[in-house]
């Protein structure tokens, strides 16, 4: 396996983690639980090597990261590249075997949750790629919880947890306000819906619009979203990433033979 000791990758990614991670560390609803600990996702001062401990007690997360760095030869699942293709998308994805996905999956949520290995495996077949937005879609229990008639609260779950996109509208001293499809459901299958306006927080730090040194947000700019927090300024590629994965995941978890 390749290392990266002190390179670029190395120290950006653990603090690109963070910033991915911080919103529902927040609210409580994944990672480490100590105030003390929470607090570093929160500094504009947090070192790399503050974050990487914390960041194995993402437990939903971190297998992920390491299946990702295993199958690319990386030795770093905060490798920046890592980083990116679990919460955006990218190259590295499409070098991790649909055996290693579903061998994976299978042993760590067929017990856990009490899903069959065919329920589980249903959407690896279809298409679905390994990311963030699999894990929302496929694995928590909100669009079953859906398909049973209870629609508001876990569309709203769904929407808030997956990573989307959407380009800045307006910057203001106290707001920005970010433009993006909304998900919609018809009764079982999830789309995209026409655009909304939402304000969004900058993630913490951040200092007029600046998400790091040379890293200013404009209006215009295509930015990823997360449980109403601006993450990252996304450049085309990286766009076409979020977009490609996540329709494929969509497509997947849609798809039932009686019903296309």
């Amino acid at each position: 396996m390749s290392e990266y000791p002190g390179s670029a990758g190395s120290e950006i990614g653990p603090l690109l983690f963070a910033r991915y991670a911080f919103p529902p560390n927040e609210l409580g609803y994944c990672g480490p639980e100590a105030a003390a600990e929470k607090s570093l996702f929160a500094s504009a001062n947090a070192r790399p090597e503050e974050i990487r401990p914390l960041a194995r007690q993402f437990s939903a997360a971190w297998p992920y990261l390491e299946l990702i760095a295993e199958a690319n030869e990386l030795s770093d699942p905060l490798d920046q590249r890592v980083v990116s293709a679990y919460w955006v998308g990218n190259e590295l994805l499409g070098r991790v075997t649909l055996e290693a996905f579903a061998n994976s999956t299978i042993v760590r949520f067929e017990q856990r949750f009490g899903r069959s290995v065919e329920d589980l495996t249903f959407p690896l077949l279809h298409g679905a790629t390994l990311h963030h937005n699999f894990h929302v879609f496929a694995i928590y229990p909100w669009l079953g919880v859906l398909r049973n008639k209870h629609t508001e609260g876990p569309l709203q779950i769904l929407e808030q947890c997956r990573i989307r996109w959407g380009r800045v509208m307006s910057i203001s001293s106290d707001a920005i306000m970010v433009a993006s499809q909304f998900l919609v459901f018809d009764g079982w299958r999830l789309s995209l819906g026409e655009e909304r306006i939402e304000k969004v927080h900058l993630p913490p730090g951040s200092i007029e619009g600046r998400l790091g040194p040379g890293d200013r947000i404009e209006v215009g700019d295509w930015v990823t979203l997360h449980w109403g927090w601006l993450c990252e300024r996304l450049e085309n590629d990286s766009l076409l990433g979020l977009q490609s994965t996540t329709s494929s995941i969509m497509s997947a978890v849609n798809f039932h033979p009686e019903r296309t």
